[in-house]
């Protein structure tokens, strides 16, 4: 079987890198020696484990994914880049008919689906790549839609702590309130408590040394009225590899529906973990 082209994007940055290099180490793959890069990047190239990358900008974009386009034909792209990118180089990769795995959060996510349905290509969408994550929000899921009213009379705080760099409220921790607001519970996205100050991450989370310039942490917990019961759910992720992990395993998915010639969808990490 001929492996899975795929163009990693977002190079420099740090999910991107591991990505890379998770990519570069498992077999099936073959990674193009290109990434689109943010305009403020002045580098021409980046290695990542002794294999070096030259960074497309903007401005140039155009003109060079047509040509690999024609050379390297079904290619896949993987966008880790910024979130204020997000639905700039989703349209981008719609009018070039390039199938896409999009890991960045943010943006206009109802834009960013309905790009895709309006467009020849398919793609994997989703705010987190981490499989056993989405398998307890797919859990969440479930109860949200069999129980409503469950957690009624409750009250909720959420607590989502990640590195310095990461500009933008977790995709994660918004998706899991809204399955606790189906569930009864009243609570907005913007009550989420934002950590990204080092110092407190060390001192006050705990978090390992190692991990504060990569890490997710969450934290929901539950209270009725009287305060007589409690519940809390907690994942707490140090490093990005399980990210990337999930993500190969969301390109050999999105690969197999285009190869069946599936365009104009739009796919999640449920619809990967179930493989249908």
């Amino acid at each position: 079987m001929a492996p899975i082209k795929i163009m990693a994007n977002g190079l420099p940055g740090n999910m991107a890198r591991i990505f890379v290099q998770q990519a570069l180490a498992a077999p099936g793959f073959e990674l193009l020696p290109y990434s689109l890069t943010g305009p403020e990047i002045e580098d021409p190239t980046c290695t990542v484990a002794d294999v070096t990358l030259e960074l497309i900008h903007p401005s140039e974009r155009q003109a060079k994914i047509a040509a690999l386009s024609a050379t390297h034909k079904g290619f896949i792209s993987i966008d880790y880049t910024h979130p204020t990118a997000v639905n700039d180089n989703a349209l981008f990769y719609c009018q070039n008919d390039l199938p896409f795995v999009m890991g960045t959060t943010g943006g206009d996510r109802e834009l960013l689906a309905r790009t895709v349905r309006d467009a020849n290509t398919a793609a994997v969408i989703a705010p987190n790549m981490a499989k056993q994550i989405v398998g307890l929000q797919a859990m969440m899921a479930y109860a949200a839609e069999t129980f409503p009213g469950l957690f009624d009379g409750f009250t909720l705080a959420v607590k989502e702590s990640h590195q310095k760099g990461k500009a933008d409220t977790s995709g994660t921790a918004k998706a899991m309130v809204a399955y606790f607001n189906a569930m009864g519970v009243p609570f907005s996205a913007d009550q989420i408590s934002m950590e990204r100050d080092p110092v407190r991450q060390a001192k006050v989370w705990r978090i390992p040394e190692a991990y504060i310039g990569g890490h997710g942490w969450h934290t929901y917990a539950l209270d009725s009225a009287d305060k007589t019961v409690h519940f809390e759910f907690r994942h707490n992720v140090n490093g990005r590899d399980v990210y990337a992990h999930g993500t190969l395993d969301a390109v050999k998915y999105l690969a197999a529906k285009v190869s069946a010639g599936v365009k104009g969808e739009v796919f999640n990490m449920i619809d990967v973990l179930k493989g249908k």
